[in-house]
């Protein structure tokens, strides 16, 4: 993946986290942390929890907050833990992120998944990216094969929308999907969002429409 689709999935993704009226952010599968300094530096963001299964990944988003420590950040806590286990203990969130993270995880647990932060966390917001797999010919990666070697799956858009559009029927959330990094006429963008909002019967932060 190109830097410049990772910078406009990060745009997409900060750009809806704002408008949302969010301030108190879950970052699920955080990496290194591109995303959560870019919204730790972003004024309207109080705090945020980064979790990650990956040692290396959570030190080098440590060494970073540390590095970044004469700018005005936002409180960041770093969680080593599952996105499949942590989110039960982190209620109250005006948002959670799951960005390029679903397809790290065979599609039998996505039930957990569901269970986890849908159902247990249950945050007004909830932001979700994944590779579409119909813009793979662009990037050079063979038929059948995925974009790297720990992806379980990569949908197509029409998979992923039916994907949103039903757990956000079992959950109490609308949902919204778009392409982003790249719109190509024909295979769409590099990566989808799905953005899944509490449907207004459940006392919650107000939502803008992105």
């Amino acid at each position: 993946m190109t830097s410049w689709l990772h910078e406009q999935r990060l745009s997409a993704v900060h750009r809806v986290v704002l408008e949302s009226g969010a301030r108190r952010i879950l970052d699920l599968g955080c990496g290194d942390g591109d995303l959560v300094l870019r919204l730790a530096r972003s004024p309207e963001i109080e705090h945020i929890v980064a979790i990650d299964l990956c040692h290396a990944s959570l030190a080098r988003l440590s060494k970073r907050l540390a590095e970044a420590a004469d700018t005005a950040l936002a409180n960041v806590q770093i969680v080593h833990g599952s996105m499949l286990d942590a989110p039960r203990t982190y209620t109250g969130f005006d948002c959670a992120l799951l960005i390029e993270t679903i397809e790290h995880i065979d599609p039998d647990r996505l039930s957990a998944l569901e269970q986890a932060v849908f159902v247990g966390a249950k945050p007004a917001c909830i932001v979700v990216t994944t590779p579409n797999a119909e813009f793979n010919a662009l990037l050079g990666v063979p038929a059948g094969r995925f974009r790297h070697p720990d992806h379980r799956f990569e949908w197509e858009r029409a998979r992923f929308r039916r994907w949103a559009e039903g757990l956000a029927a079992r959950t109490g959330y609308t949902v919204t999907c778009a392409d982003i990094a790249g719109r190509h006429p024909v295979f769409g963008g590099a990566s989808q969002m799905g953005v899944f909002r509490l449907q207004a019967q459940d006392p919650r932060i107000p939502m803008r429409q992105a």
